[in-house]
């Protein structure tokens, strides 16, 4: 099977992180690179491969990761920040690392969902100016936008790092 045109690897621009920044500025970008990186790593696999679990006897998958990334994106932006009623994504949750028998709409539905949820997380986060302005989390109680910024960017980091292991073994493909 072909490669996924949808995610093509020429489409992905990792841009330049600022080094000298505000605040604001500094993490946004930061944000922006780690979930360029997450697309990256996906990019050029086929559905197979990227539902593939080759880290046994996890169940962790390229796949599997973009779907928690566009739960976590929707659960903090959506629900926390936005204080809106957003149901999962994929079921009940957990359920979105359950990827077996994956094809190409499972991965466009991924795909579409994650790019969805980021956008409504970029036209949030562009439309408050403090990053002091609270949601609520339920387990945590209330929660500034500065700290789910903050939670964001080691949520990406923590599984590009898983993310930088499945491709390795899936393609041999490393440093991207």
């Amino acid at each position: 099977m072909a490669a996924t045109p949808f995610i093509a690897s020429s489409r992905i621009v990792r841009e330049k992180r600022p080094t000298q920044a505000n605040e604001r500025t500094n993490v946004l970008a930061f944000l922006r690179w780690h979930r360029n990186t997450l697309e990256l790593k996906c990019a050029g696999l086929t559905p197979e491969q990227l539902a593939l679990q080759p880290l046994s006897p996890s169940s962790l998958s390229l796949l599997g990761l973009l779907r928690h990334a566009a739960e976590s994106e929707r659960f903090w932006f959506r629900r926390v920040m936005a204080g809106e009623e957003a149901s999962a994504l994929f079921s009940t949750p957990g359920d979105e690392f359950d990827v077996a028998g994956a094809n190409i709409e499972t991965v466009v539905a991924a795909f579409h969902a994650w790019r969805t949820e980021v956008a409504f997380a970029e036209h949030y986060v562009n439309s408050v100016s403090d990053l002091e302005v609270t949601g609520n989390e339920p387990g945590e109680g209330p929660v500034s936008l500065r700290w789910v910024l903050s939670h964001m960017l080691e949520e990406y980091a923590r599984h590009n790092g898983h993310a930088d292991l499945l491709r390795e073994q899936i393609d041999g493909a490393v440093g991207l």
